[in-house]
């Protein structure tokens, strides 16, 4: 039974992005793990962003390699304080950006609302 429970737990938490909530605190694991940073902008109260968040950050077989391979944030746009603004701007929500952790700047265009699917997200892992 403790074996059935401790598998089911390590397999939950096996499938899904593993998502920090402070930008700062992100760039710093990122500096110090030397991993690029994806960072996921979204609204309060916006059902599209927590679909995007379910539909392909959840489950995906890519999920194991974003883990790996990148410190990953979520930040909201009304948090204005916990991300930087000026650099993670956007008006389409939800917006997703890869990020060099040393520069600070964009490793691949920037997905915004409906471009945000598996698709796309397999072809920038692909070119990262």
């Amino acid at each position: 039974m403790l074996f059935t429970l401790f598998f089911f737990t390590l397999s939950i938490n096996a499938d899904h992005v593993h998502w920090m909530g402070n930008y700062d605190k992100a760039l710093q694991k990122a500096h110090k793990e030397h991993k690029p940073l994806m960072v996921l902008l979204v609204k309060k109260e916006c059902s599209f962003c927590n679909d995007v968040i379910k539909e392909t950050f959840m489950g995906r077989e890519y999920v194991k390699h974003l883990n790996q391979k990148f410190v990953s944030v979520i930040v909201t746009y009304e948090g204005r304080e916990s991300y930087p603004i000026e650099m993670f701007y956007s008006t389409s929500f939800p917006t997703l950006f890869f990020v060099s952790s040393q520069t600070e700047t964009f490793l691949a265009k920037p997905l915004y609302g409906e471009s945000i699917r598996v698709k796309s997200i397999e072809n920038i892992l692909k070119e990262l």
